[in-house]
């Protein structure tokens, strides 16, 4: 491979990657198989499938079942990680959940549950995996997977606008502590893309001709449209980017 490509490999590395039984989560552990890496999919169900598509690529993947709204998880997810692989070279925070009502009736039940998965696992999960690689001084990757309503409000989703505000925010924070370490923390920005989330908007048609009418590059997005990002994050080449979010959103916040 030419030098200049092979600061993309992930070769010999090893990635987590949480909610990865479907959707982004799935689309970007094959990714990171095809690019080299040795795979762990973290999920509350079964990640067969995409553990099935590894495979077919040749790839190694190690599923980890785990409740992600309960941080007591966490040592039970490191534990099998380094059973699996001597070391997580990185961590790939993509689990979440998002549940619309107004914001007049929202219950603490349900906020809670959401803040849970998407900001408190992120930042606890970060800071354990973080405290490794700061002792064995041989630095690592976070990257967290945030949102369009992490620059704009939303509608009927304020619990899971204020997750993916703060997860924005935690990147920041976490990439001007951990850089000094050769820790790179960074986040990618989905727009609108045809996975379990978007289900109820795609399939409300006056909504979703709305979300087309925005967006210049005139569909959804795809978990295949966010992996070069992905990669391109985890990889040598973005070793010199510290606390970025990327936006891939077919131009919506262009508009």
């Amino acid at each position: 491979m030419p030098q200049n490509l092979s600061m993309f490999s992930l070769e010999g590395k090893t990635a987590l990657v949480t909610g990865a039984n479907t959707g982004l989560g799935q689309g970007i552990c094959t990714a990171y198989a095809a690019a080299g890496a040795n795979v762990i999919g973290v999920a509350r169900r079964s990640c067969q499938e995409t553990a099935e598509k590894i495979v077919s690529l040749g790839g190694n993947f190690t599923e980890i079942i785990a409740d992600l709204s309960d941080i007591n998880a966490i040592p039970l997810i490191l534990q099998k990680a380094e059973s699996a692989y001597s070391r997580v070279d990185i961590l790939v925070n993509n689990a979440g959940i998002i549940k619309r009502c107004d914001a007049a009736d929202v219950s603490m039940e349900d906020w809670d549950s959401v803040i849970n998965i998407n900001e408190k696992m992120v930042f606890f999960l970060s800071q354990a995996f973080a405290k490794n690689w700061i002792a064995d001084s041989k630095g690592g990757k976070i990257i967290n997977i945030a949102s369009m309503l992490s620059y704009q409000g939303g509608i009927r989703v304020p619990s899971y606008t204020a997750s993916k505000s703060a997860v924005m925010g935690l990147t920041r924070a976490l990439a001007n502590e951990w850089a000094k370490y050769n820790i790179n923390v960074n986040a990618i920005a989905p727009g609108y893309m045809a996975t379990n989330n978007t289900q109820n908007l795609r399939s409300d048609e006056q909504r979703s001709e709305e979300i087309l009418d925005r967006i210049p590059a005139g569909r959804w997005g795809t978990p295949e449209d966010i992996t070069g990002a992905a990669i391109f994050l985890a990889s040598d080449a973005a070793a010199y980017i510290h606390g970025f979010t990327l936006a891939v959103d077919g131009g919506w916040l262009a508009r």
